[in-house]
């Protein structure tokens, strides 16, 4: 079977054949660091989380990158006389990194930061400028911009013509020869802090954003990588600059784009801008980490999503059957297993190389449960176990599996000794009577333990208990 993605650029699903099919290559746009994370950043991060989960299932490793932007128009803008813009970005930083962990994804295998790779931005900037494509401000403001017009490619990405498009509105209209030309590099200006400009061949200043991203990627991952990512909403003008630029620079850039649908509010994007986002930190006060994860990820991922609160519902009542199959999985695993097929259920690999269909691939876990829950009420242990050993394995590709030791939760405390105490007593007590042939007794005990809203389980393994969800 083939893995095969939509490409953005492409407008169409291709088959995914990395450079190196031993080290897949990704760069995903990070957060602007001028407030805390919603939801909707925590989607799109989880999305390409899943990818880059299912790329190193099929090909081992993945070298992931993804940037954060600490110096920008909108940190500066919120940074206060108590708070620097530095301290600011660190602080936010911070809270996206919790927010990112608190529901399973994975650090990157770098996280630079725009401030780190100044040197190698202006190298970019100087390569355009030698080749045409950029031009310092006639005005003496010490901006650059880049030429739209010299570029013929531009608006392959997003497939809009120039004249078609709106005026940029990334830097002052200063020195700009044409509405469209966006800034690579913004000459400081009265105000603004001392610390948050840079020395360079054209006045100090500060970078543009779109350029950050084109010299991050090519200093971590090469002139050429696999993919590109980020949200729906970066594909103009952030990700059409980004690859304007750097193909002008001469450099190959991505081989594949592309983009999460976003999570809407009313059928309206949530953005910071709408002032129509939930927090990330509110929402995950609010549910349990994994319950977030599986209604984030329970949408494909080029979906729009509207979360309600049925969709942590949902998630919840998933995740118990997921953790209830399971469990009983582990208690049985002593009697007579027999050896598990290696590999996943075929439904299941289909679906995760059909563009990430990770609805489609949970319908195959849920699959896999009923059968094997079917296989486990008859006795059949021997063949259960398959279905045990392929639930297992789905969910940790995806993340999702509640045994695994990240969401595993050990009961603790006096009150849970002491119950579990009490109701190992009275199992042992039933098992007496039962063995004593005194039915009446046993049945006696098991009803005084179901009164109390505690589940019984008799298996090959003993007598397991459990409370009523």
């Amino acid at each position: 079977m083939t893995l095969r993605l939509y490409d953005t650029r492409a407008q169409d699903l291709r088959d995914f054949v990395p450079l190196d099919a031993e080290n897949v290559t990704m760069y995903v746009c990070g957060p602007t660091l001028q407030s805390g994370p919603h939801i909707g950043h925590v989607r799109a991060a989880l999305s390409f989380d899943l990818l880059r989960r299912w790329l190193a299932h099929r090909h081992g490793r993945v070298t992931f990158v993804r940037n954060v932007t600490d110096i920008d128009d909108k940190v500066l803008a919120n940074a206060t006389d108590v708070e620097a813009w530095w301290a600011l970005a660190y602080r936010i930083e911070q809270e996206f990194a919790a927010a990112y962990a608190a529901v399973g994804i994975l650090p990157p295998t770098y996280e630079p930061r725009a401030t780190g790779s100044i040197p190698q931005m202006q190298e970019l900037i100087a390569r355009l400028i030698e080749r045409g494509h950029a031009y310092p401000a006639s005005d003496g403001s010490g901006d650059v911009y880049f030429d739209v017009r010299s570029w013929p490619e531009y608006g392959s990405l997003t497939h809009q013509s120039v004249d078609a498009m709106e005026a940029a509105e990334d830097a002052d209209p200063r020195g700009k020869r044409a509405p469209q030309d966006f800034a690579l590099w913004k000459g400081a200006k009265p105000g603004e802090p001392a610390d948050a400009t840079w020395a360079s061949p054209w006045g100090d200043g500060r970078p543009g954003w779109h350029i950050e991203c084109s010299a991050m990627a090519r200093r971590y991952l090469g002139a050429e990588f696999d993919i590109h990512g980020g949200g729906l909403d970066l594909r103009f003008p952030h990700h059409e600059n980004e690859l304007a630029q750097s193909t002008a620079a001469g450099d190959a850039f991505a081989r594949y784009w592309m983009h999460n649908g976003l999570v809407t509010v009313n059928g309206q994007k949530m953005s910071k801008s709408l002032g129509n986002f939930t927090l990330a930190a509110d929402v995950l006060a609010a549910h349990d980490p994994l319950v977030v994860r599986y209604a984030l990820a329970a949408a494909h991922y080029r979906s729009s999503l509207d979360l309600s609160e049925s969709s942590w519902a949902e998630a919840e009542s998933a995740l118990a059957r997921i953790s209830t199959f399971l469990e009983r999985g582990e208690r049985l695993a002593p009697y007579g297993w027999a050896q598990v097929k290696e590999g996943l259920p075929t439904e299941f690999t289909e679906a995760m190389d059909d563009d990430l269909s990770v609805p489609r691939a949970l319908a195959a876990v849920h699959t896999s449960i009923r059968s094997g829950n079917a296989l486990l009420d008859a006795g059949k242990y021997d063949e259960a176990k398959q279905d045990v050993a392929d639930v297992a394995q789905m969910t940790s590709i995806l993340g999702i599996n509640p045994r695994s030791p990240q969401w595993r939760r050990t009961e603790s405390g006096a009150e849970a000794s002491a119950l579990d105490a009490l109701v190992q007593t009275m199992i042992a007590q039933r098992a007496q009577a039962r063995a004593d042939k005194d039915w009446a007794a046993a049945d006696r005990i098991r009803d005084a333990i179901a009164a109390a809203g505690i589940t019984l389980e008799d298996t090959p393994a003993g007598t397991h208990w459990s409370i009523d969800g």
